[in-house]
């Protein structure tokens, strides 16, 4: 079974990419360090609730997108 933080990290980058958006700019729509997004895609990270709600704003979508 795939470890969920690296299912997660590579949803978040394929979605990254899908808007042309470089992490650079995904941390300045979402108000989270660009390091943190890395992580996040490199499934290093456990991602709270709150920059759930923040990567969702910034991508436009609703949280549960995130798990389709």
């Amino acid at each position: 079974m795939e470890n969920i933080k690296i299912k997660f990290g590579l949803k978040i980058k394929e979605l990254r990419k899908e808007k042309s958006y470089s992490q650079d700019k995904l941390a300045k729509l979402a108000s989270i360090e660009k390091s943190y997004i890395s992580n996040i895609e490199n499934g290093n990270r456990n991602v709270s609730l709150e920059i759930l709600n923040k990567l969702a704003k910034a991508f436009e979508i609703k949280i549960h997108q995130f798990f389709d």
